[in-house]
């Protein structure tokens, strides 16, 4: 996918789910079609599915259900700006995030783009559930560290679940 500028993400990305998000010089937004491919995203895995909705229940986010998939491959180099995820239709649906392979720092910001950040080390296992009034903060990830996780060799994968529609 590439910015809106035409300019090559950083991290390869794909979804599942009945809508994927897509980034292309139209614009960020969610559709029911994988544009490269031109038919729908695959399915969300059951198991995928159950492990958004328990870790937002523990978070304290009863009857979420998501939609959307993005999964997210890191190499080393690649990072990701400070961005809010603000294209799904519900703002009050929280966002699950999970990280698997090799560790990198998140960066967690404020309501603006010049709010101070915090470095969060998430490694291979961990989620992360923001939404209520943390919804719309900053994120992003610094530039993925060379290395070789046993179960992904030398990538990071994250799969962020959101309910678009």
């Amino acid at each position: 996918m590439t910015t809106t500028r035409g300019h090559a993400l950083s991290a390869a990305m794909t979804n599942c789910g009945p809508y994927g998000w897509v980034s292309d010089q139209r614009g960020y937004r969610y559709e029911a079609q994988d544009p490269s491919l031109n038919r729908p995203w695959p399915a969300m895995p059951a198991v995928l599915m159950d492990l958004a909705v328990t870790a937002a229940e523990q978070a304290g986010f009863l009857g979420y259900q998501p939609d959307s998939c993005l999964i997210n491959r890191y190499q080393p180099g690649a990072k990701m700006g400070l961005h809010q995820d603000r294209d799904e239709v519900d703002l009050s649906a929280p966002i699950v995030s999970v990280s698997l392979g090799l560790p990198i720092q998140f960066k967690w910001g404020g309501l603006k783009r010049s709010d101070p950040c915090e470095k969060i080390k998430l490694s291979h296992g961990d989620v992360l559930v923001f939404g209520g009034a943390d919804r719309l903060k900053y994120h992003g990830v610094l530039t993925l560290k060379a290395g070789e996780h046993e179960l992904t060799g030398p990538f990071r994968y994250n799969l962020t679940f959101r309910k678009a529609k």
